[in-house]
């Protein structure tokens, strides 16, 4: 009987823990910008020109070459963009992308926009 207990004591530990890693696992919300003809054609910071219309990006702190799908808070559509320069500049954004990019999400008409990051 005691067993019994326990395994289901545990079991229910499990399944509760399972749970609130589902939904710790949701990233915040974050606020993401573009950029796009102005800057075509530059070198950006890791040292490739800047295209507009490729799927890349611009953060702070992750590696060149990091893969990073993101999603549109508003419209929930995702595209998985490649990180290849530095930035925002603006405070309270946490990553700038390419015209390409945001025109993917459906965001290109505003110019900052709700977002969720995964890390591929």
């Amino acid at each position: 009987m005691r067993r019994r207990m326990v395994c289901a004591s545990s079991l229910s530990l499990l399944l509760t823990g399972c749970a609130r890693g589902l939904v710790g696992d949701a990233p915040p919300v974050v606020f993401a910008s573009w950029y796009g003809a102005r800057l075509q054609g530059r070198r950006t910071a890791s040292g490739e020109r800047f295209d507009m219309h490729a799927l890349t990006a611009a953060h702070r702190r992750l590696p060149f070459g990091t893969r990073v799908r993101v999603r549109s808070v508003d419209t929930g559509r995702e595209v998985v963009v490649r990180i290849n320069d530095r930035g925002p500049r603006h405070p309270g954004r946490e990553i700038d992308l390419s015209a390409a990019a945001a025109r993917a999400l459906g965001i290109e008409h505003l110019g900052v926009a709700r977002v969720q990051l995964f890390r591929e």
